[in-house]
């Protein structure tokens, strides 16, 4: 006698079997019905192989966020969110039980309990109600400061011929003013106008383009951003004492109005940890997870250059342990470059209102594993609020069944806790005391304001010259000692002052110490 096969939910759920740590999303709904017993999991492992989460304005993309931050922390992985409508707050307080979360709970085979979890508030820039935080010019780079400043591709070169020639003359920029008054000094003096010339094919014209588009970032407030004390990365690769993940949500703060400096930014932030951690390979779980939320801003109108570089930096960093999540309303926002290296997705509903519509719903369908429990075509547009179509990599890195799955309820605060308790929580923190105070040290500004200050004038011929006073007379003073002849110069200072040995000196000063080896995006490199 044969043994009855296993129902379609159940079926599709032994695909999602894992023998590790495991986060667990919800349950598998098929025909209409859910079954609690047949999990949906993304096993801890496979956290660095990225991931979309997607769908249409309110069917719950944040909340799914929020629900996987939550087991990240939980299982000791620290994450990095944008917090863009200030609601994900609410994962440092303890959710409110009611009837929708106990409904939810028993539907997806869940012993819901209200859990706070450690949170760190951070703003972009001083104007915000978290804790400031900062990068350098130089650090952010060229490429990703002409997506801030919308700059063409032309003009994008030419920044990158400018950073490049302050990296050569170790002119360190910190802040906007450092780089405007780099770009001054070589359109409006005769020394900058030659070195322009030798530097590349750099035009006034466009050098004054840039310097423009520098002027509206700062009257915007963009200036709040740049400057020191520069982020830290190992301020987001902490655990709590009970041996959490911190949860490090970014706000905007005053940047609101520039979507896309907030989202450049935290790419920024990736291209920066890129560049700090080391090599680890296959872990049992993530260092790091780090959520983009509205996806699209980073990649609308971006440079062939900034694209490569994005396709560049999801592709390797998974070997440095950190998982990246991309979360947008549709699919097609991303690159498919970029859409190819996402292991894990989590479809929320789509609409299909107009033609563009359909066709993103078509591309959408295309891209899943085949299938023939759903209709995706129909499926995807008749999710409810909380629902998903999910695919993830199995433990051995094979696409798991789609399913169509109930989410769980998060278990912390599903709301904002508020701008007066986030600013006092940012206030308490540690770091406050770190980034608060703005640091100006002397950099680019300061060093070229002093190549251009006229030399001090000297007294006419002629002219009364202030001398020491003349020595009184009737002192007994001791004799003058007796000259002593210089000794004959050794080798080694005979070197020392050959002029050929000190221009080799200086060139490789110029080398060594002054220029700055540049990462993914051009951005600074850090040395660990």
């Amino acid at each position: 006698m044969t043994e009855p096969a296993a129902a379609p939910a159940q079926q599709i759920a032994a695909g999602y079997q894992t023998t590790g740590a495991a986060l667990e999303l919800g349950s598998v709904i098929v025909g209409g019905e859910v079954d609690p017993a047949a999990r949906i999991r993304i096993p801890l492992a496979m956290m660095n192989r990225h991931g979309l989460v997607a769908g249409a304005t309110g069917t719950g993309k944040t909340k799914t966020l929020q629900l996987i931050a939550e087991q990240l922390s939980a299982n000791g992985v620290p994450v990095v969110m944008a917090d863009f409508k200030g609601d994900l707050s609410g994962l440092s307080r303890p959710g409110e039980a009611g009837e929708k979360v106990a409904e939810r709970a028993k539907d997806t085979g869940d012993e819901w309990v209200g859990t706070p979890f450690p949170v760190e508030f951070l703003s972009l820039g001083t104007g915000g109600i978290g804790v400031p935080v900062r990068a350098t010019i130089s650090a952010f780079g060229p490429i990703l400061l002409s997506k801030v400043l919308g700059l063409n591709q032309t003009q994008e070169s030419s920044l990158g011929l400018i950073f490049h020639y302050a990296d050569q003359q170790g002119l360190p920029l910190l802040d906007l003013k450092d780089l405007r008054s780099l770009i001054a000094f070589l359109t409006n003096t005769d020394e900058g106008k030659a070195q322009l010339k030798s530097i590349g094919a750099v035009s006034s014209q466009t050098a004054g383009v840039i310097l423009r588009a520098l002027i509206n970032l700062e009257a915007e407030g963009g200036d709040t951003f740049f400057g020191e004390p520069e982020l830290d990365p190992q301020d987001l690769l902490r655990n709590d004492s009970q041996g959490r993940g911190v949860i490090t949500l970014f706000e905007l703060g005053d940047q609101a109005t520039r979507p896309v400096m907030f989202s450049t930014f935290l790419m920024w932030v990736l291209a920066d940890l890129f560049s700090y951690l080391p090599e680890v390979g296959d872990i049992d779980k993530p260092k790091l997870v780090f959520f983009f939320d509205e996806a699209h801003l980073l990649f609308k109108d971006a440079s062939k250059a900034f694209l490569a570089q994005v396709e560049q930096t999801v592709k390797l960093i998974r070997s440095k342990g950190v998982g990246v999540f991309f979360c947008t309303q549709l699919p097609t926002d991303v690159p498919n470059a970029v859409l190819s290296q996402l292991g894990a997705r989590v479809q929320h509903a789509l609409r299909a209102f107009t033609p563009d519509d359909q066709q993103a719903l078509a591309k959408t369908v295309r891209t899943y594993p085949k299938t023939d429990v759903y209709d995706l075509a129909t499926d995807l547009t008749s999710l409810g609020i909380g629902e998903a179509i999910v695919t993830v990599l199995s433990e051995r890195g094979a696409p798991t069944p789609v399913a169509w799955a109930r989410l769980r309820s998060p278990r912390s605060l599903m709301a904002s806790i508020g701008p007066d308790y986030i600013k006092a929580a940012a206030q308490s923190s540690p770091l406050f005391l770190k980034y608060g105070p703005t640091v100006d040290r002397e950099s680019a500004y300061e060093m070229l304001a002093a190549r251009m200050a006229p030399p001090p004038a000297e007294a006419a011929i002629g002219e009364p010259v202030d001398l020491p006073p003349i020595l009184p007379t009737g002192l007994d003073l001791p004799p003058m000692p007796t000259r002593v002849e210089k000794a004959e110069p050794g080798m080694l200072e005979k070197m020392m002052d050959n002029p050929a040995f000190k221009s080799a000196m200086r060139s490789a000063g110029t080398v060594i110490g002054r220029e700055i080896g540049r990462s993914i995006f051009g951005t600074g490199r850090r040395r660990r």
